[in-house]
């Protein structure tokens, strides 16, 4: 049992590098909705897309770094690798929400600039 608790722990301590092997998407530009031709809206929502599939993949990896995290936290034999654990985990859980807050505001902002245009092109 020794060996298995071990190999967890530097599993989850070697995470904390792997994390930064995570890397977020940055947001994509998007157009003015009152003044963007069609084919600037077109573009726009494929960078939309784009930056959504991408942040999907960025959230997945953080995911794992969660769970690693924990996991260690929980099997952590010294009050410092406990403590190096939690302190990954909130880093990741961290990084979790701000990019589910970051694609809600892309979201938000892209239908934002839809509406402008459906406005401005009635």
């Amino acid at each position: 049992m020794q060996p298995i608790k071990i190999a967890v722990l530097a599993g989850a301590l070697t995470a904390a590098p792997a994390f930064a092997e995570c890397t977020a998407p940055g947001a994509p530009s998007l157009p003015e909705g009152a003044s963007a031709s069609m084919e600037e809206m077109l573009a726009g929502q494929k960078a939309v897309k784009t930056f959504q599939e991408a942040n999907i993949d960025y959230m997945k990896c953080v995911e794992g770094r969660i769970t690693a995290a924990k996991e260690a936290s929980e099997t952590a034999e010294t009050k410092d690798a406990r403590a190096a654990a939690r302190e990954t985990y909130a880093t990741a859980v961290e990084a979790y929400n701000e990019a589910v807050s970051t694609e809600e505001t892309v979201a938000g902002n892209f239908n934002t600039a839809v509406r402008e245009y459906q406005a401005a092109n009635k």
